[in-house]
């Protein structure tokens, strides 16, 4: 039962704690979020523009997806369900901040 979502088109010139409360504060409208993603670069602990989110329930997480296109921090988001194997490769090849 897929619970991810991918979020693309995040900020890339803004502190990661900025962004990572910048999403909570607007998906936990929808529910429970469980984890939030926010990728970074290895090297240059800079941020990649992606990350994901969790939900605890499926419900939640389908509700979420009405964030599609909405702004946030000046840019307008894309959210879509995750695919797994995406989102272990991009795990593995980068760091991330978690919630």
């Amino acid at each position: 039962m897929k619970k991810k979502l991918y979020l693309g088109n995040l900020p890339f010139d803004e502190k990661l704690d900025t962004v990572t409360t910048s999403l909570k504060e607007a998906f936990s409208p929808f529910g429970d979020i469980a984890e939030i993603s926010v990728l970074t670069d290895r090297y240059t602990k800079c941020l990649r523009g992606f990350g994901f989110i969790t939900f605890t329930t499926m419900d939640e997480a389908e509700a979420a997806l009405d964030m599609d296109g909405q702004e946030l921090l000046g840019r307008k988001i894309r959210v879509g369900w995750a695919n797994e194997t995406e989102d272990k490769q991009a795990t593995k090849k980068h760091t991330q901040g978690n919630i």
